[in-house]
């Protein structure tokens, strides 16, 4: 896997958002020692390349971000399904780990815990989700596109599932739908988050604009 201060200049190189470099270099954290990876409601966003992971397949069930990721090439397979259905694409222990970024929030609770379920049950090693911490209302922006939002997920719920958190973002007030900033001058407003995360937020995720939740299994299991 891509070493921490290569992968941080390539993403700067980018032109990523500052906010968003840190949630991966924290996903790289996450995924260390993981080799297989499975990216529920993968989207087209190249995060498993910037990452390097040995192989890396994605699940997504909106078709035109399917046919993009699979035209970037930016997972080693990618499928179009259900994730409300993991266990009829893959078997208990396939994968090191399971990854669902903004995925679990666009389910309702029901459906949001059965894919906790599921993923704790397909991965080995590790399961990751990032999420708005609550509830943040957000609609769909294209017909069918299934990014409007149903559940909230907060950081002592985690918790109790027996997830880490760390908070990201910044502070909660500064961020809105799709994780924006609602402030300008953007630029200086995302400093300020950017800093408030490093030196304060992610060790109080209940203050948090969002959530970066992990769990490590135990291979006893399998």
């Amino acid at each position: 896997m891509k070493s921490l201060s290569n992968l941080t200049l390539s993403l700067l190189k980018q032109g990523a958002d500052p906010g968003q470099i840190l949630v991966k270099l924290a996903l790289r954290n996450a995924l260390l020692g993981c080799e297989t990876i499975l990216d529920i409601g993968c989207g087209a966003a190249p995060t498993m390349r910037q990452l390097e992971v040995s192989h890396c397949v994605g699940l997504e069930g909106y078709r035109p971000s399917f046919e993009d990721a699979q035209r970037l090439n930016t997972q080693d397979e990618v499928i179009c399904g259900d994730l409300r259905k993991l266990t009829d694409y893959f078997k208990p222990g396939q994968f090191d780990a399971c990854i669902a970024m903004d995925v679990i929030e666009h389910l309702p609770k029901e459906d949001g815990l059965k894919l906790m379920r599921d993923m704790e049950m397909i991965a080995r090693r590790k399961v990751v989700f990032f999420t708005p911490n609550g509830f943040l209302p957000q609609k769909q922006s294209a017909e069918s596109d299934l990014q409007a939002h149903f559940s909230g997920w907060e950081a002592e719920e985690m918790k109790r599932h027996g997830y880490k958190v760390l908070g990201m973002l910044g502070p909660k007030s500064l961020r809105g739908e799709y994780h924006m900033l609602k402030r300008r001058p953007k630029v200086f407003w995302g400093m300020i988050s950017i800093l408030d995360q490093i030196f304060r937020i992610h060790r109080q995720p209940e203050k948090a604009a969002a959530i970066f939740c992990t769990k490590t299994l135990s291979d006893s299991k399998y």
